[in-house]
């Protein structure tokens, strides 16, 4: 029976050993779709963005085959655990509660979160006062969502959206007063707008934005890891960055 037992043990060992050996020479990267300038798609419908840009050179560096699957915020992290895909890489946050649920590589960016709303608001967004009845718009499961509910909820009437374009387009019909955004989709989204301007000052959020992969990966995140170092090293990152961005965001 002992025996038994013992090649039992080793043959489980063996599996372990294989699973942690896992070669990634193909990885399944999520991005929500649009969530501009991170993950966008062009005039031809190609897909591009910051992150994007920066998931190819990743990909190259790991010398492996990258997938990209479009997936909705919503099902991110179920999707992941669902192994649907590898990674996410769609400007999420590092969170306590997310950290429960999934592994986070190094934060690789942080931007803040940006109120914007039309020309004509005039309204100083860090009084509640000032703000009672006021609608706020945000991207729903996001850490602006959880800063606008824990601050102004109660006070304001929040509006949650699947993706950030639904969130302009009511902003745009009036059908809210303000949207409290990432501050670079805001930029781009918003400010490239006319009549619509920023109402109030960046508010910093977070511990910064990393890759989430399933628990189980962590051969996985000491490649990504390792990748994304070598590419803020070698100045590939920056060159990513400042096609996108007038200013510093890296971690």
């Amino acid at each position: 029976m002992k025996k038994l037992i013992v090649a039992a043990g080793c043959a489980l060992a063996m599996m372990a050993g294989t699973l942690q050996a896992k070669e990634w020479d193909t990885i399944r990267i999520a991005f929500d779709v649009p969530y501009e300038p991170f993950e966008y798609r062009d005039e031809d419908g190609n897909l591009t963005g910051f992150e994007v840009e920066l998931a190819e050179a990743m990909c190259d560096e790991l010398k492996a085959d990258c997938e990209f699957v479009i997936q909705a915020w919503d099902g991110m992290i179920p999707g992941l655990l669902a192994r649907k895909f590898d990674a996410i890489m769609s400007s999420m946050s590092i969170t306590e509660e997310r950290a429960e649920r999934v592994l986070f590589s190094e934060p690789y960016y942080n931007t803040p979160g940006g109120w914007f709303g039309r020309e004509g608001f005039a309204v100083d967004v860090t009084d509640k006062s000032a703000m009672e009845g006021k609608t706020v718009g945000v991207q729903r499961g996001t850490t602006m969502d959880t800063y606008v509910t824990e601050e102004l909820g109660g006070t304001v009437t929040i509006k949650r959206y699947t993706t950030a374009d639904d969130m302009v387009l009511d902003l745009e019909g009036q059908r809210l007063d303000v949207v409290f955004v990432d501050y670079p989709v805001g930029e781009q989204t918003i400010l490239t707008k006319e009549g619509f301007k920023e109402v109030g000052e960046p508010v910093k959020l977070g511990q910064g934005v990393g890759v989430a992969m399933r628990k189980r990966d962590q051969g996985l995140a000491d490649m990504v890891n390792g990748a994304l170092r070598k590419l803020k090293n070698d100045g590939t990152y920056d060159a990513i960055m400042q096609k996108y961005f007038e200013y510093d965001i890296k971690m």
